[in-house]
């Protein structure tokens, strides 16, 4: 790669940009990536089990506001991110009502929970087995292994909602402050 990019990846435009540069903007490194353990931490407030990273590539993802880490691409129609989910982590029971999410695990192993009246199917995924959640469908996700579970999470919008937790969740009534 280039040393003379100094822009926030993404940034350069195809058309006026040195094509070495702007080739060089649209890469993203795992050097350059960090394990962000504070963007969910309120959910912390529900026990310990709910601490895990993300690691942004694409966007934000549902998880707040990060336009402002400009070590990332601006999304232009779709967001992705790892998380990292240490041994009995979860996250919690949760919908997105404006978009499907997938998950697409890297490294040890998940469960995934759908949920509807009161009831959750399970299934445990492991190295690259992918599942997609469409709009509108509760999920969970537990680390059911003895490491960390490193999984990709994609959200099929530029800019998602911020997710709600059902009544069943353990995060109803749960903020963010």
């Amino acid at each position: 790669m280039s040393d003379q990019t100094t822009a926030a990846p993404g940034t350069l435009e195809y058309d006026s940009a040195d094509l070495a540069d702007y080739t060089d903007s649209l890469i993203l490194t795992r050097a350059t990536r960090h394990e962000d353990f504070d963007t969910l931490s309120f959910q912390e407030k529900a026990g310990p089990q709910f601490r895990r990273a993300q690691i942004r590539y694409v966007g934000s993802g549902a998880t707040g506001n990060h336009e402002g880490d400009n070590r990332t691409i601006a999304s232009r129609g779709f967001t992705f991110s790892n998380m990292l989910l240490p041994p009995g982590g979860e996250g919690p029971e949760h919908t997105h009502h404006d978009v499907e999410e997938a998950f697409f695990v890297l490294e040890g192993q998940v469960e995934v929970g759908i949920h509807r009246d009161g009831k959750v199917e399970k299934r445990t995924l492991g190295y690259r087995d992918m599942i997609v959640v469409p709009a509108g469908v509760p999920r969970s996700l537990k680390n059911t292994g003895d490491v960390d579970a490193l999984f990709c999470v994609i959200i099929g919008a530029q800019k998602p909602q911020i997710p709600t937790y059902p009544e069943t969740s353990v995060m109803h009534g749960i903020t963010r402050d």
